[in-house]
């Protein structure tokens, strides 16, 4: 997991082929005006998700990982607080594993919590389970799915 400033978002593009675009089109400023929704930037390779969902609280927040995809969370606007825990930690999964939606929950708790203020990110690898939407308020964010498989 890496929760940095898009300011700093070059020390991370050698981490994979499909930050570099991300992080480029993250700078374009265009999140704050597109409409909610899907949008697409490379096929189903790099792929991103506006959304300014109600925050759940911590209680209502659960750990959820990915296999396919890599999630850069960006917050636009507001705060977002975020839960965190090693995937091999994760011991409770509600569900089996849902290929099609690319998604598993958990329903261990988080070992960090964390605010993420606007301007900032955080990228979260498959081994990362991760609770966002863990505040009160609900912030504007930017999901930008990046392909594991490039």
């Amino acid at each position: 997991m890496i929760l940095t400033s898009l300011h700093d978002a070059d020390r991370y593009s050698a981490l994979h082929p499909g930050f570099p675009a991300a992080f480029e089109f993250l700078r374009t400023g265009q999140c704050e005006s597109l409409p909610p929704g899907k949008h697409t930037l490379d096929g189903d390779r790099l792929f991103m998700l506006i959304a300014e969902d109600a925050g759940r609280g911590r209680a209502g927040a659960p750990l959820e990982a990915h296999r396919r995809y890599i999630d850069i969370q960006y917050v636009v606007r507001g705060v977002d607080t975020m839960g965190w825990r090693p995937l091999e930690k994760c011991e409770r999964p509600r569900s089996e594993f849902d290929a099609a939606k690319d998604i598993v929950f958990f329903d261990d708790a988080p070992v960090a919590w964390f605010d993420v203020p606007a301007g900032t990110f955080t990228i979260f690898f498959p081994h990362d389970a991760h609770a966002p939407l863990a505040g009160d308020a609900p912030p504007r964010k930017a999901v930008v799915k990046v392909a594991v498989e490039w």
